[in-house]
């Protein structure tokens, strides 16, 4: 796994290791392989970027799961120099690591993909064949689900797992929003109405286990009920147990432009697809249980 101290790696590597794998993965400091060994994982230090050594690192493996991001913190997020590092990370990284798959002959790349792809939906159900948008901050995602994909054509089994917007203990986005939902503060992107289709980190983790064993291809990983923008808003305020004073930015932030359009457009997308595949289902349904279940993990660790 690459990726694997990161937010939803480091879910899905005590998931994978819980259910049986003998699971590498990339560790690119001390701390960082410590914290893999004490999940069950061996941690391995080799650069992402570096084709022959990733090759020799995934030889012997069944599978690899290429969930390496460096995504802009919340404050940064608006900056283009800041995701510079996610974009090459996207492109370059996932390039060198199908490559070294198919020299190393594994025979299945997961890699992870998000599915603010889509166009805005409006009101409508998105698929797995629903037209995506190369807008500017997307064209790195397609970059790497084209890599995947060339990876299947030259025999092997590539895997896009199209993850819903991610929340729960260890993404520090969500522990930002929660943190600012306790000061009555809650975050509205776009229209009130429109959708957001999100997925806890524990049931994105889960998704990584099932798709070990799935067809080659594309799959929407959400929760069962996306959520209109301002039910979102809601769900979060009553997991702080607060309510929410202020909502911003609301239909300002379409002024952003492409910077913002991933987050601001409606995206009610369904997960049906990789259900049937693999008989996988989240263990939160929607974000209601999902931030109810997260505000109990951030003030237990706050008690502790």
């Amino acid at each position: 796994m690459t990726g694997g101290t990161g937010a939803i790696g480091g879910h899905a590597v005590p998931a994978l290791v819980g259910a049986g794998h003998t699971v590498s993965a990339l560790a690119r400091t001390p701390r960082k392989a410590a914290t893999l060994a004490a999940q069950g994982a061996t941690p391995v230090e080799v650069s992402l970027f570096d084709r022959d050594a990733l090759a020799a690192a995934f030889a012997g493996h069944d599978a690899v799961v290429n969930l390496a991001t460096a995504i802009p913190p919340m404050s940064r997020f608006m900056s283009a120099k800041a995701s510079r590092e996610n974009e090459r990370v996207r492109k370059e990284g996932s390039r060198a690591v199908a490559g070294a798959a198919l020299d190393a002959g594994v025979g299945r790349v997961i890699q992870e993909s998000v599915t603010m792809l889509y166009r805005d939906q409006a009101d409508l159900w998105a698929d797995e064949d629903t037209p995506v948008d190369p807008f500017p901050m997307a064209r790195s995602n397609l970059a790497a689900e084209a890599n995947a994909r060339g990876f299947t054509e030259q025999g092997g089994a590539g895997v896009v797992l199209r993850f819903g917007w991610f929340y729960g203990p260890g993404a520090e986005h969500s522990e930002q929003l929660f943190a600012q939902a306790r000061h009555h503060v809650g975050l509205v992107l776009g229209r009130p109405g429109g959708y957001v289709s999100s997925i806890h980190l524990a049931d994105a983790a889960s998704a990584v286990v099932a798709a070990l064993t799935v067809p080659a291809g594309t799959f929407n990983v959400v929760d069962d009920e996306p959520l209109t923008k301002r039910e979102y808003a809601a769900a979060l305020a009553r997991a702080a147990g607060t309510a929410m004073w202020v909502r911003l930015p609301g239909r300002a932030a379409e002024l952003f432009g492409d910077r913002l359009t991933s987050l601001t457009r409606s995206l009610r997308v369904s997960n049906a697809r990789f259900r049937t595949a693999t008989g996988w289902a989240p263990r939160y349904p929607s974000a209601r249980e999902g931030w109810l279940a997260t505000a109990r993990t951030l003030d237990h660790r706050t008690a502790a």
